[in-house]
């Protein structure tokens, strides 16, 4: 089985020389005449720039070698040339530098835009637009004023993102850089949905020790994706270890480590079917020293079943205020977008299947997971027993709990779930959740969830940070291979044409012609959850963001909204405390993948964490220069 775990992102680039290398380009070179020939029609003219036919030669501004006009690159030291046409309309990071390696010949000229409308798509479409309906053309990012964003408290959700509270969106390149093109779906992304399920991925969260992996791993034994041979040897293996009782959390915790420790130390990914969906089981670590694996892999969750143990004290102390990874992992994917939750309160066999101990958990779980934000319509609540097998995959058959539970087994709950809503009318995005190794995928191998868009075998895709262009090779989805992969799919995706040293986990795959912005300076409006320690203006935190993360402090308190109304009550304060919501400026150590959360929820949401423990929890409103 995959294995998905954070790897730590390392960045080689260092992107204020870029801005030296083009000064000393123009103080060389000047500028240089270009010819142009005109193609297309009369709605939208294409312009060819070619370079004079008069033989020249352009020096490399760092070793001064004389190079042909006809190479891109230096020959001696390899550094890309930068020319008129890639600063006008090449790709640019958010502070402003030209990183293209692959200068663009082709530009669509400006003033033939067709001005984008501002009326917002409210259901993003699988399919492409039809007759009177609102096409990638007419379609314009919606602001955070339009579409208020979905966090873990209602109050939070009230809060404006107006133009008072400092949030606009005027002069970010990166903004600019996707109004250069505009973006049409091909007719190969429509899903052919005849026999085909949908994708659903289910994350298992809770705290510590209340039995995710032992649940993981005696459901896909139920449905047959363990064989009886497999099943034997982790028997046979636990038991020589003294961990018996491991034995079906072994078919997730496969690495040593795990296993001598009995803790789940990464994400651990498995595949079944249901009636409904083609599932993706995220079975996630509950150690508090593991969070930062638990946000990496989670983040790609369209739901999730966050596993209670029912035992006597265990349930008190996954629910405790203080380390209480309950509440943590509770509040971490209600702020991932994730609103439909299965409860499954395990172990209810320690406690004899009592009905006053599953009512005492639901009355003060339930308290506490519509303060975060869920609503009780879209949270199921399963007693059962992954060790004794009851109320799985079949209804329960011990009358001790068949007495007074007549509800969904945890099978039939997965398909009562919402389908969720897949874009593939965006652009391309696709956060690497892993580089992997892979003979069947080739020396340069990265998996994760497609958050938008579509990908095919032999495709064009940008490799960012790094700002490389590869080639898919090959595509696998749930270990099998295939030809597409669509919004929504996890994947493993093979690249060729790229060296592996230029991809990282936490980069991202896009559209050649819709590069993600890359900065250090984001704007975030932000919910913090309790706190022993105010946030203040300088304070370091542990910025997080998909699959990346990164050492940063906060620069700016700009503003503290009122949670009621929305609005702002103090701007510029000195701190903040427990359960405020913010809007503040961070300044990362090193650059990330970002897109403003109105643009791109899954690489728009971010957390905060310091001394071992998540302080905060929001959006990225503003990506600033």
């Amino acid at each position: 089985m995959p294995r998905k775990g954070y790897r730590g992102v390392d960045y080689d680039i260092d992107y204020d020389d870029w801005e030296d290398y083009e000064d000393d380009y123009f103080e060389e070179n000047g500028s240089t005449g270009f010819s142009t020939k005109v193609l297309g029609s009369t709605k939208e003219k294409v312009v060819i720039k070619k370079a004079s036919s008069k033989p020249a030669i352009w020096s490399c501004s760092i070793c001064t070698f004389d190079n042909d006009e006809s190479m891109i690159v230096c020959e001696i030291c390899g550094v890309v040339r930068v020319t008129l046409g890639d600063l006008s309309n090449g790709m640019k990071v958010a502070d402003g530098s030209t990183f293209s390696k692959a200068p663009s010949s082709i530009s669509t000229e400006k003033e033939n835009f067709v001005k984008p409308s501002t009326k917002k798509l409210k259901n993003p479409s699988i399919s492409l637009p039809k007759d009177g309906q609102p096409s990638a053309d007419e379609r314009d990012y919606p602001s955070i004023k339009e579409e208020k964003p979905q966090d873990i408290t209602s109050g939070f959700n009230k809060v404006s993102m107006s133009s008072e509270a400092g949030c606009s969106n005027n002069g970010v390149n990166y903004k600019k850089v996707n109004l250069n093109s505009q973006y049409k779906p091909e007719t190969w992304m429509v899903p052919d949905r005849e026999g085909t399920p949908t994708q659903l991925n289910l994350a298992v969260v809770g705290h510590v020790d209340s039995g995710k992996s032992t649940l993981s791993g005696r459901l896909l034994n139920l449905l047959g994706k363990i064989s009886k041979k497999e099943m034997h040897k982790y028997e046979k293996e636990s038991k020589i270890m003294g961990k018996s009782s491991f034995a079906y959390a072994w078919a997730m915790d496969e690495s040593a480590e795990e296993r001598e420790r009995g803790v789940t130390m990464n994400v651990a990914v498995a595949y079944f079917d249901s009636k409904k969906y083609h599932v993706v089981l995220l079975d996630s670590p509950g150690h508090k020293d593991f969070v930062p694996n638990m946000i990496s892999g989670a983040t790609q969750a369209d739901a999730a079943i966050l596993v209670i143990d029912a035992s006597i004290g265990a349930f008190e102390a996954g629910i405790d205020p203080n380390g209480g990874q309950t509440r943590e992992h509770a509040q971490l994917i209600r702020s991932f977008g994730v609103d439909q939750v299965i409860v499954a309160i395990n172990k209810m066999d320690v406690v004899g299947y009592s009905k006053d101990r599953f009512d005492s958990i639901v009355l003060q779980l339930g308290t506490f997971l519509r303060s975060c934000g869920f609503k009780d319509t879209l949270l199921s609540w399963v007693p059962l027993s992954a060790m004794e097998n009851q109320n799985l995959v079949k209804a329960v058959s011990d009358v001790r709990l068949s007495s007074w539970y007549q509800g969904s087994y945890l099978l039939d709950a997965v398909d009562s779930l919402r389908p969720p809503i897949r874009d593939i009318s965006t652009p391309l995005l696709l956060p690497v959740c892993d580089v992997i190794k892979s003979h069947s995928l080739g020396p340069v191998a990265v998996s994760g969830k497609l958050e938008s868009g579509a990908l095919r075998c032999g495709s064009k895709v940008l490799v960012m940070p790094s700002g490389d262009i590869a080639i898919v090779r090959s595509l696998e989805r749930g270990s099998q291979p295939c030809t597409v992969a669509r919004a929504g799919d996890n994947v493993a995706v093979g690249l060729q044409g790229i060296d592996v040293s230029n991809v990282v986990a936490g980069g991202v795959l896009c559209h050649p012609s819709f590069p993600v912005a890359v900065s250090t300076h984001l704007e975030l409006k932000i919910l913090t959850l309790d706190l022993t320690m105010p946030i203040l203006i300088g304070s370091q935190v542990e910025f997080h963001i998909h699959h990346a993360k990164e050492a940063g402090r906060v620069v700016k308190i700009l503003s503290v909204f009122d949670q009621k109304t929305g609005k702002v009550s103090k701007k510029a304060p000195r701190c903040l405390t427990a359960k405020q919501s913010a809007l503040i400026e961070v300044v990362l150590h090193g650059p990330v993948c970002v897109k403003a959360f109105s643009d791109c929820r899954g690489l728009g949401r971010a957390f905060l964490r310091a001394s071992g423990k998540t302080i905060a929890v929001g959006i990225v409103s503003q990506i600033l220069e």
